[in-house]
């Protein structure tokens, strides 16, 4: 395959790396001189978005000439990146030759360094995990987590085999300021997070790979896995909601992922939930969503009577045994999350909210629906009221989103550079 880099340089923190993700279904291509990396991106995102395409079509969709066209087809297939499918027969004209990514084109590592566990995932070019690394774990100490991906990186080679020498790069996610959730957590936990202050994470990571390393926060690489391969295929404005240990959030606007000044945009765990009424304690505030609607106060409700906190990401934690656990928090959550939802409407006009989680999957379709029905309580006059849908990604969303973004920086457009839009 030939050698391709970056059109950009590699961010060296969490904002930059997500800033280049957006709506590029309405693209064109350019026929100038010059734009040949370009306009190999172009093609190769209309076959990701639409599946296997002709090249008369692929001309019509991305407004190239028909020879420019054949010639950056005809290079992709070189490379190994674009595959050509059976004949297609019974149309007028030509039987045409549809043409496909292909999976083995290219490799990508996501990388999602969790509160309770460590994931690292292989995608293939067309974005489906083909092997997965885990590391459980009480707390994310520095001491446990390096070394973890360290080992998870050797036993991934060693699992890829000859086609680790297709894989283009690593993206890397965790929590924003993993620091300051010390004295959330307590305990042991507080002495082990602490020490991440004086670690540069991504830097360590760069340190055990000849591979570019990219950065993004968690929660906004799984809206990256949204927004490429769930409702952001056809969804232009919505705040996207991840329920893990603790809740978090991002925020996609006109199809791109917004990332802010600092990567913090969309940072709904720090959205307060009650006014101040004057009667807080000296140095107490409101509380936020992320104390009312994280995960995290499952767990120790569960922990607190001696329950395996694993529980929330299998179906059994809704069994009626675990209900006096479950039902409360649900109750809680769901009230807290539908004012957010209210609150952002009003702020963003939202399209939708998609709210995704870490935890098991009946679980997360009950408190969506609770949410929804909370959110009856609140007037939506003057604004509109958005959807509030299930993400299509699931648990892995944040390592998957993590392994698109080496794919999505090497392969597919950035809005940055040379785009044109449809404007009608």
């Amino acid at each position: 395959m030939a050698e391709r880099t970056p059109e950009t340089d590699t961010p060296a923190s969490g904002a930059p790396a997500e800033a280049g993700l957006g709506d590029t279904r309405r693209m064109r291509g350019s026929n100038h001189t010059g734009m040949r990396q370009f306009n190999e991106r172009i093609v190769l995102q209309a076959v990701r978005h639409h599946g296997a395409l002709p090249k008369a079509d692929l001309a019509r969709m991305t407004h190239l000439s028909t020879q420019a066209v054949s010639i950056i087809v005809g290079r992709l297939i070189d490379d190994g990146l674009l595959l050509k499918q059976d004949r297609l027969r019974g149309r007028i004209g030509q039987p045409s030759v549809p043409l496909s990514l292909n999976p083995d084109g290219a490799y990508s590592i996501g990388i999602q360094v969790g509160r309770r566990s460590l994931q690292l995932v292989v995608v293939d070019f067309c974005g489906q995990l083909v092997e997965r690394f885990d590391l459980r774990y009480a707390y994310p100490d520095p001491d446990t987590v390096l070394p973890g991906i360290a080992q998870g990186l050797a036993e991934l080679r060693q699992r890829r085999g000859e086609s680790w020498s297709r894989v283009v790069g690593i993206g890397l996610s965790a929590p924003l300021f993993l620091h300051q959730w010390a004295d959330v957590m307590g305990g042991q936990a507080a002495t082990a997070l602490a020490r991440w202050e004086s670690v540069d994470l991504r830097a360590r990571v760069q340190a055990l790979t000849d591979l570019p390393v990219e950065f993004a926060k968690d929660t906004t690489a799984a809206c990256v896995a949204e927004l490429l391969q769930g409702h952001g295929q056809s969804i232009s404005s919505y705040l996207y909601v991840f329920v893990g240990t603790f809740i978090g959030g991002a925020l996609v606007l006109a199809g791109h992922i917004m990332g802010g000044e600092r990567g913090n945009a969309g940072a709904i765990g720090s959205l307060p939930i009650r006014l101040e009424d004057g009667n807080n304690a000296p140095g107490q505030s409101p509380p936020q969503l992320l104390q009312l609607a994280s995960g995290w106060q499952l767990e120790q409700a569960m922990i607190a009577d001696g329950h395996d906190p694993f529980l929330l990401q299998q179906a059994a934690i809704m069994d009626p045994a675990y209900a006096r656990y479950v039902t409360p928090w649900l109750a809680q959550s769901s009230r807290a999350l539908a004012m957010t939802v209210t609150s952002a409407a009003a702020l963003l006009d939202l399209d939708a909210v998609v709210m995704d989680g870490a935890m098991a999957a009946p679980l997360m379709a009950v408190l969506l629906k609770d949410t929804q029905t909370a959110m009856a309580h609140y007037a939506f006059d003057g604004m509109h009221q958005p959807r509030l849908l299930m993400g299509k990604v699931g648990a892995h969303a944040r390592a998957l989103g993590a392994a698109l973004l080496p794919l999505h920086s090497q392969f597919f457009p950035d809005k940055d550079i040379f785009l044109k839009r449809d404007l009608v």
